[in-house]
């Protein structure tokens, strides 16, 4: 799902690296400065390889210098030929020309524009008027993107079956916006809870779609669980209120409750939306965003929580997802951690998100 993101880095880091070699500049040397080893070490390696001209071979015999005079001649010399060899330096407004290519690439990600800047603050740090030795600049820039990428993700795991198994019946508020994948990331996320021995019931509290109420009846006779539903048009909290009720009668540990697609902008909506959350009280509200919408997701939910406070974050439709973006921001700009990604359409096509995993798939 990375590959796009991944060879935009990749191609920056390198533009970024080649134009950092041409026009940084050299950093000066005093002479009385101690060089260290390695780069004396290389000047003495260049020094060896050099060979006396014919003109130097027939000039005329004078007497030998001074031990002093050696010395000093030898100490200039590694002092001229090391400025040439090891370090370079750039200024901050050189670094502001070099980043725009890698920063059009994340922006073109869908990376969100927070998370650019603090790449860019990060990478400004290690770079700007540091002496650098020649060959060294893409590896810190690749260093410097995997710590930042690591920051940007750094938010508590979060163990999802121990958490459900800490109250009886748990439940969980499913919200988002139409088409986002809602239906599907519950079927998979009763079929996991299914699959650690685990019973659920499903909520139809979608009832402004009659279609929605039979889309989540065939994922729940898929699971093998039972949906409880109303007519169409009925009152969604009295849905999820049911549905509770039951499952507190069967003894069963966890509902889950499916609720209309809404835009973030419909006032409407959004006050039915806050009444289910009054009503049902949920243990967990999680959004359900789609990775192709890129910013566009990462506005919706900051729109949700405001209204409703989400826990937590299921990314949907990661398998069709060729930037990449949206993984590595919405936990940054929102504040909200990511606990699942969708990857398909099966029923198992769900994984925990993995920071470690997603630095790896990224990073060139």
């Amino acid at each position: 799902m990375f590959n796009f993101l991944k060879d935009k880095v990749k191609s920056a880091i390198s533009s970024f690296t080649k134009k950092f070699e041409e026009e940084a500049e050299p950093v000066k040397i005093a002479k009385e400065e101690k060089l260290p080893e390695k780069v004396q070490e290389e000047a003495r390696e260049i020094l060896a390889e050099k060979k006396p001209s014919k003109k130097e071979i027939v000039k005329e015999k004078k007497e030998p210098p001074k031990k002093e005079e050696l010395k000093e001649e030898k100490k200039g010399l590694f002092s001229k030929i090391a400025q040439t060899i090891t370090t370079k330096k750039i200024s901050s407004a050189q670094f502001d020309a070099l980043f725009w290519d890698l920063e059009v690439e994340l922006l073109e990600s869908n990376v969100a524009f927070e998370v650019i800047e603090k790449i860019k603050e990060d990478l400004k740090k290690n770079l700007v008027d540091t002496p650098l030795k020649r060959g060294e600049v893409e590896k810190i820039i690749q260093e410097s993107l995997k710590q930042s990428i690591e920051e940007v993700l750094d938010f508590p795991h979060f163990d999802f079956i121990k958490k459900v198994k800490e109250k009886k019946p748990f439940v969980i508020a499913f919200l988002g916006v139409n088409g986002s994948g809602k239906t599907t990331s519950i079927a998979k996320i009763a079929y996991l809870l299914k699959k650690n021995n685990l019973s659920c019931v499903l909520a139809a509290a979608d009832t402004f779609r009659a279609a929605s109420i039979q889309q989540l009846e065939e994922q729940g006779n898929k699971v093998g669980v039972k949906v409880i539903k109303h007519d169409y048009g009925s009152d969604p909290a009295a849905v999820g209120f049911d549905t509770v009720k039951y499952a507190k009668q069967k003894g069963i540990d966890v509902v889950l409750i499916d609720t209309a697609g809404r835009q973030h902008s419909n006032s409407n909506l959004r006050d039915e939306m806050k009444k289910i959350i009054r009503v049902v009280q949920p243990d967990l509200k999680l959004y359900i965003g789609e990775m192709i919408a890129g910013n566009d997701c990462i506005d919706q939910i900051k729109d949700f929580d405001e209204a409703i406070n989400i826990d937590g974050v299921i990314l949907s439709k990661a398998d069709i997802d060729e930037k990449g973006g949206t993984a590595i921001s919405v936990s940054y700009v929102t504040k909200k951690p990511i606990y699942f990604i969708g990857i398909g359409q099966e029923l198992a096509d769900i994984k925990v998100f993995d920071k470690k995993e997603i630095i790896q798939s990224l990073l060139p």
